[in-house]
């Protein structure tokens, strides 16, 4: 195992791929009413393009994993980061909603890869039990790409470039020059470690086998569940809800960046105290908490200090629950670093469904009531199960 400042080397490295995924990905979010107007996407079509990342993961994420376990995380990244500069190109050019779509699932193809590739270069890395810290590592760098394209992507660059067509164009080369910088680290520097090349059913089965069999990984699906339809729902559909109660468009994409700002807060500090004090439990009852009562004071919280205290509570919950959902699983019997790949494909493949509904319902049921209250006051219960999952697990 390399040194512990080579290891974090590494990690930021790789955590790099991470912030062109979540770049490109929420580029179009954070462009949602210009391009649903240019488009002509209705309520419910804007939010299946919103939600159509997470979809993706649902039917993919097992397999995607396995395959991670089996590749290692080295060409899953460089391969993953290329998938989504195709995709983010492919964007930039679609003429309605089947293209744009397409591309939209393309890009969350690629985004498999490197979200499983992660953790399982983490858990090559580090020991089961200091995968916290380096996890938040790479979970900032992906905060840094969604705030990046909410903060500056959406009011600077895109106007710079000439409006989002042009901003999803660059953005697109930029992940694929850097998927052939990070193919280069990875060659170079990456410890060799061995992986099970087999793709027989025999193994595959063995391998699902021993993640399912596992009742504390149950309870990490449930976590995920809720991280991601909060997540994504917040994300995809903050800008408009802020843009519906009067404020322009760039002060709405403002206050969604301090949503991720408070989210890396909650990434950087959460899953670093709860190693140190090996109270991961109670970090995760913590955070069920703070989602809840996020969550309901931008329900309620109009354009004033109770929506700001909101959203802030909102994203430290969601953000602590983030790496707490991928630092757990090498850490359970019968999982380890070797089935971390596919353990947490699973935990995304059911917590991807949340990550689909959560923008799904909020737009859907927008169109059915006139109000975002109803779609937000969903994603404020979800809170209450992640503190139900945080009281049976024992970690």
């Amino acid at each position: 195992m390399p040194s512990t400042r080579r290891s974090y080397a590494l990690t930021l490295f790789a955590g790099l791929t991470y912030t062109g995924l979540t770049f490109c990905w929420f580029t179009l979010p954070a462009y949602l009413p210009t391009i649903s107007r240019e488009l002509a996407l209705s309520g419910t079509a804007a939010g299946v393009v919103a939600g159509a990342v997470p979809l993706t993961y649902v039917p993919l994420s097992v397999l995607s994993g396995l395959a991670v376990d089996r590749i290692g995380a080295g060409r899953s990244l460089a391969a993953g980061l290329a998938l989504v500069g195709v995709a983010q190109v492919a964007r930039s050019a679609a003429p309605g909603f089947p293209t744009l779509l397409a591309a939209t699932v393309l890009l969350g193809v690629g985004g498999t890869a490197i979200t499983f590739g992660l953790p399982k270069l983490v858990s090559t890395l580090f020991a089961a039990e200091e995968t916290g810290a380096p996890s938040s590592v790479y979970l900032l760098c992906a905060s840094a790409g969604t705030a990046g394209a909410y903060a500056v992507g959406r009011p600077v660059f895109g106007p710079a470039l000439g409006g989002w067509r042009p901003l999803f164009l660059w953005s697109g080369v930029a992940a694929l020059a850097y998927a052939v910088v990070w193919a280069v680290v990875a060659r170079g520097w990456l410890p060799p470690v061995e992986t099970d090349g087999r793709f027989d059913a025999d193994s595959l089965g063995r391998d699902l086998r021993a993640v399912f069999a596992s009742r504390p990984l149950r309870l990490v699906v449930v976590l995920g569940v809720v991280y991601l339809s909060v997540i994504h729902g917040l994300q995809g559909w903050l800008p408009t809800v802020l843009e519906a109660r009067g404020w322009a468009s760039g002060r709405a994409g403002r206050a969604t960046s301090l949503l991720v700002a408070a989210n890396a807060a909650g990434v950087l500090s959460v899953p670093t105290l709860a190693d140190r004090y090996g109270a991961r439990r109670t970090a995760v009852v913590g955070c069920g908490l703070a989602v809840t009562l996020g969550v309901a004071g931008i329900v309620a919280g109009g354009l004033g200090a109770v929506l700001v205290a909101g959203i802030v509570l909102a994203g430290l919950g969601v953000g602590g629950i983030s790496p707490l959902v991928r630092a757990i699983p090498p850490e359970l019997d019968g999982i380890g670093p070797r089935l971390t790949g596919v353990a947490v494909g699973v935990v995304f493949a059911v917590g991807e469904v949340g990550g689909f509904l959560g923008p799904v319902v909020v737009g859907a049921l927008h169109e059915a009531t006139g109000t975002y209250a109803a779609g937000l006051s969903v994603l404020a219960v979800a809170g209450l199960a992640a503190i139900a999952a945080g009281v049976g697990l024992r970690v």
